[in-house]
């Protein structure tokens, strides 16, 4: 499957699709559950380093310029180029 040439539109911070979508497609503000990491060996290493790891749950808190996502804990900030690598899923609301 090649989830790398899907287009999706995000809508009301979730995907059009019940697919992955990119994080850095998302709505600040929506929590995402990480599905896939499509990046080199060494930086998906060292995202896996930082917490963003297949199936963590984060948030997105912001997309102005860099993607500031709150992580365990943790704010991290993290370039939009680099949030193209992340594959996410959008976690209903209980």
């Amino acid at each position: 499957m090649n989830v790398a040439k899907k287009t999706t539109i995000v809508r009301q911070g979730a995907c059009g699709q019940p697919a992955l979508c990119r994080l850095s497609q998302v709505r600040a503000g929506t929590v995402v559950c990480i599905k896939q990491l499509s990046a080199s060996q060494a930086i998906m290493d060292r995202l896996r380093e930082m917490g963003f790891c297949e199936e963590q749950k984060i948030r997105l808190l912001s997309r102005d310029g860099n993607l500031i996502c709150q992580v365990c804990e943790a704010r991290l900030g993290i370039s939009a180029e680099l949030g193209e690598s992340i594959l996410v899923e959008a976690v209903a609301h209980h």
